[in-house]
């Protein structure tokens, strides 16, 4: 059993940014010395006292004022050579940290046999520290990130965790979970997907289509029965996939493509198609996909390409109900400090008896998580296996809504008795501050829910539920920007705020014709600034019966 210094120590290198730590940095009063709690902790093969450094991780340490001290260590302790190149360079003095680092790559030789990929691995002794100075490895560092993943199921989360909950500043849905209620049920789970996670961050620097054909395989090579670590994989082809185009690696991409079931590569292929001059392959697949799009997304995206690849002009009535778009103009003066368009409107637009408020994609996607709390939360196996989760984690898989339909139907079905208004006040009271994939609590005042419960209409709530189940990964977004209510009248209207030069964008395209096609009161907003209101007729806002697609 380690002393208490050692566990401290150990704890607060796990707990920072590592693995390699000067002992004058871990000045803590539960740790002590840091040099002695560490001796336990090097006998074990926990820590390295004494560890190689490469010139990029001696750098990470000291500071710009430090680099020229690694001098002495550079030219006399080099088995009795010289380094090639001066150390400090001429006019040090002026340079900036990065050029002091390149510097010093060249001053220091290679190590010999050195097989890292690091840039030149040199010696600690390069760098003479101050006497209570030492530098520390984590050598356990990679069995620890283990150890997380296989706690957490990923890698975004870690230790602070614990405390943030131990303070109350995150809190968290009590879900009950077993030993089966695991994100990985195998090693081979645990390896593939610090595999794919490796493959992620090499995407970042991977620019030539060997490279990327490299990942696109090895990628391929990750395979797992886990069908959430299969989705992992197709999602990090789909990325290679957009590296290849942004790099104008055409062949690349569409072979990435071709190979990939992840959501939009299907559409992708058609575009890719087309850059590469194979219009006439670019125009089957836009057919093909207009009988059965995956999604709303999808259908939307392929009808533009499809009518450009139809040679037909790039204009389209508002897709799916036909029902047109009601658009309104205010002009007020510029600001003369920024401020965003949608508080001007907001401002301009509330008053005491029809407040409006700056809501986005928060206030309906709130009332949805609040009201289907309990199908949220619901212990399904692979949904939760660790108290510090936000949402399940299978949100966004395929089969998420199906798993849980009698849970949301039981959900809607209190719109059609009445119940969902004390479900959500209740929800709203007991769950304050709870972590919701859904719920921002800081946007959602009590005002705000009571104005929603009594001038939202429940046939209404109803229909945006209903859309967002449809695709909660992609009708999470899009939604008006501003709400006004009339609670005397107990009516709404939902606005979409534009300002000079912006244009709709998709997501919020399919939300407006949506709310339009069923009869909701939507309408787009555009601000316009006082000298700049008399505008050619060309760049005046589009008519209400007609919203014009923009060009791919």
């Amino acid at each position: 059993m380690l002393e208490r210094p050692s566990q401290a120590l150990l704890t607060r290198m796990l707990m920072r940014q590592g693995p390699l730590f000067r002992t004058t940095r871990l000045r803590y009063d539960e740790i002590g010395c840091p040099v002695t709690a560490a001796q336990p902790l090097v006998a074990l093969g926990w820590i390295d006292a004494q560890p190689l450094l490469a010139v990029d991780e001696l750098a990470a340490l000291l500071t710009r004022g430090e680099l020229p001290s690694v001098a002495a260590g550079a030219s006399g302790q080099n088995n009795g050579q010289e380094p090639p190149t001066a150390w400090p360079p001429p006019g040090h003095g002026r340079m900036t940290k990065a050029a002091l680092v390149e510097a010093l790559r060249h001053a220091l030789p290679d190590r010999e046999g050195d097989t890292r990929d690091t840039s030149i691995a040199c010696p600690y002794r390069h760098w003479r520290p101050a006497a209570d100075d030492h530098v520390f490895r984590l050598a356990v560092a990679p069995l620890c990130e283990r150890l997380r993943l296989l706690f957490f199921g990923n890698l975004h989360q870690d230790w602070s965790e614990f405390v943030l909950a131990d303070l109350g500043v995150m809190r968290y849905e009590a879900v009950p979970f077993d030993s089966t209620s695991r994100a990985f049920q195998t090693r081979a789970d645990v390896d593939v997907y610090l595999a794919l996670d490796a493959l992620r961050d090499a995407l970042e620097s991977a620019h030539e289509p060997d490279a990327l054909m490299a990942l696109m395989e090895a990628a391929e090579n990750c395979t797992s029965d886990n069908a959430w670590l299969h989705t992992r994989r197709e999602k990090l082809l789909f990325a290679i996939g957009q590296q290849g185009e942004r790099r104008r690696h055409w062949d690349l991409a569409l072979q990435v493509y071709e190979r990939c079931r992840y959501p939009g590569a299907r559409y992708r292929r058609v575009r890719v198609l087309e850059a590469l001059g194979r219009r006439g392959d670019a125009l089957a697949l836009a057919q093909h996909i207009a009988t059965a799009p995956e999604s709303e997304e999808e259908a939307q995206r392929n009808a533009r390409t499809l009518a450009r690849l139809q040679r037909s002009r790039v204009r389209r009535q508002n897709t799916g109900s036909g029902s047109p778009l009601v658009r309104d103009e205010i002009q007020v003066l510029a600001p003369e400090r920024p401020t965003r368009v949608e508080d001007i409107a907001c401002e301009r637009l509330s008053s005491s008896d029809a407040p409006a408020f700056y809501v986005e994609n928060t206030l309906i996607n709130a009332l949805f998580g609040l009201l289907c709390w309990r199908a949220l939360f619901a212990p399904l196996p692979g949904a939760f296996f660790h108290p510090f989760q936000r949402g399940p984690a299978d949100l966004h898989a395929p089969d998420f809504v199906a798993r849980r339909a009698p849970l949301f139907a039981a959900c809607l079905a209190e719109l059609e008795s009445g119940e969902y208004v004390q479900t959500i006040r209740a929800h709203f009271t007991m769950k304050a501050g709870m972590q919701s994939p859904f719920v921002a609590w800081g946007m959602l005042t009590p005002e705000l829910l009571d104005l929603a419960l009594r001038c939202f209409p429940a046939a209404h709530l109803r229909l945006w539920f209903e859309r967002l189940l449809a695709d909660l990964k992609t009708n999470r977004s899009g939604l008006p920007d501003l709400v006004r209510f009339w609670p005397a009248e107990r009516r709404y209207a939902l606005i979409e705020v534009k300002g000079p030069g912006d244009r709709l964008q998709d997501n919020q395209l399919r939300w407006l014709e949506y709310c339009a096609a069923h009869g909701m009161p939507v309408s787009v907003l555009h601000v316009r600034w006082e000298e700049t209101a008399q505008m050619p007729a060309e760049a005046a806002p589009h008519s209400a019966s007609t919203a014009w697609e923009p060009q791919p």
